[in-house]
């Protein structure tokens, strides 16, 4: 799973803000698993003023207040200083302390912001969503960049992405259908608020995840005098996430962690792209059957929801507002019966381009590799080795074809050729079409 370079443009998202807890009370979280965070951290980093304290559990001074007072008065912690202010009261733990900070240890290790409640992220899901977030088609074109594209394929595009619903992309290999949904998912545009932390049913369940979420801005500590803060730090603003899997996904993996990980239960990759895109490349590839792979996203793409199984065997609901695009080689017939196609709303086929797109693909291939654009490589390609191959005339392969003559340029350090034997060694190097090394064109009978 990784994180794309989605570039979309930053539009406020201020007015999206969750309203910070003013008390314990507002954070709907147990006042026990309040306690036992803040006995970790004290445990980890020793004495704490409570405006610090309070800066790295992501609240205001007033939401632990109260639980201090409470851990005081049950002599867990000591007052080694005080300040000027309430502010500047340092905590540190007691010998009794130390030995609570032992036993909340051995109910878990989080230790870092409070987590938010279930109930506060489902809200806050619903007020960022997707759907209805207009895409015209200049937008779809800026995310395309130079991608060659028919208007015929990028009406489709444009209409699937407005729905917010599921995208099934298919074609052959090499007509360029992992490029156009990593350049599709530009479009997430906005920024959202998203938790570090989740709390659901005595579960701590680790959200915030700096290879998936680009945060926007950096916020300020908490002040000295920070009782109510103005921002509740448990939020992370970020950019609407884009979240690629590929061959690697499995089925437990879009579920959460069976075991504990050292900081709580780790989000799958559909709850980390909640308002967001998430992409299934190489739909088939994976090792577990594809039609299985399928079924677990009928209910998620159908009604909008997901369910997830906590360790303990209870399941909770959640909200799934993700634009999935699927990337195969295989046929929507293929993947699954028609209860399944029905849920897949926009199935898509990706296939060769014209000769007047190939032709545009070669120039830029060119480009990219530092050549001068050749008339003759294009000529070559599509009336010779595309022709003696009877191959489609995808968008993939000028790059593939190109590049190796710039790599073989590069090693030799000298001036590249596009000439017909050239081409010629590099597309047996795409394609071994002679199928092994016995027939291949050595380096030494083109020098």
């Amino acid at each position: 799973m990784g994180r794309l370079d989605h570039g979309h443009l930053n539009v406020p998202a201020a007015a999206l803000a969750p309203a910070p807890p003013r008390s314990l009370a507002d954070t709907r979280l147990p006042e026990a698993l309040v306690v036992d965070i803040i006995l970790r951290r004290l445990a980890r980093v020793g004495e704490l003023r409570a405006a610090d304290l309070a800066g790295q559990l992501g609240v205001a001074l007033s939401v632990i207040e109260p639980v201090l007072a409470g851990l005081r008065a049950q002599g867990l912690l000591v007052v080694p200083r005080r300040g000027s202010f309430d502010a500047d009261v340092c905590y540190a733990l007691s010998q009794a302390g130390r030995q609570q900070a032992t036993e909340a240890g051995a109910r878990g290790q989080y230790a870092g912001s409070l987590p938010v409640a279930l109930s506060d992220y489902v809200r806050q899901v619903r007020r960022q969503a997707t759907r209805g977030l207009a895409i015209d088609r200049q937008a779809v074109r800026r995310a395309l960049g130079d991608a060659v594209v028919s208007e015929a394929l990028l009406t489709r595009l444009g209409t699937a992405l407005n729905s917010g619903r599921s995208i099934y992309l298919y074609g052959p290999s090499g007509a360029g259908k992992t490029f156009l949904a990593q350049r599709l998912a530009r479009t997430a545009i906005g920024t959202i608020r998203v938790p570090r932390a989740l709390y659901v049913e005595g579960e701590i369940i680790q959200f915030f995840d700096p290879l998936v979420h680009v945060p926007v801005e950096q916020l300020a500590p908490a002040g000295l005098l920070d009782r109510q803060a103005a921002v509740d730090r448990r939020w992370v603003e970020t950019r609407r996430p884009v979240v690629a899997t590929g061959g690697e996904l499995t089925l437990a993996a879009l579920d959460l962690e069976p075991g504990r990980s050292a900081h709580g239960l780790q989000a799958p990759p559909q709850l980390k792209a909640n308002n967001g895109v998430l992409i299934v490349d190489d739909l088939g590839r994976q090792r577990v059957p594809v039609r299985e792979l399928m079924n677990r996203w009928i209910v998620p793409l159908d009604r909008g929801v997901d369910f997830m199984t906590l360790p303990t065997g209870a399941s909770f609901e959640l909200p799934f507002d993700v634009t999935v695009i699927f990337s195969s080689n295989l046929t929507p017939a293929a993947i699954g019966d028609p209860a399944l196609l029905r849920r897949l709303a926009y199935k898509i086929p990706v296939g060769a381009l014209d000769e007047e797109g190939y032709r545009r693909v070669v120039r830029q291939a060119c480009a990219r590799a530092g050549f001068e654009h050749s008339e003759f490589a294009a000529d070559f390609l599509i009336r010779v080795l595309h022709a003696e191959y009877d191959l489609a005339l995808y968008a993939t392969i000028p790059y593939d074809v190109i590049g190796k003559l710039r790599d073989r340029a590069l090693f030799l350090g000298e001036p590249a050729r596009l000439d017909a034997e050239s081409l010629r060694w590099a597309w047996d190097l795409y394609l071994a079409p002679d199928g092994g090394p016995d027939g291949a064109r050595s380096l030494d009978d083109l020098r």
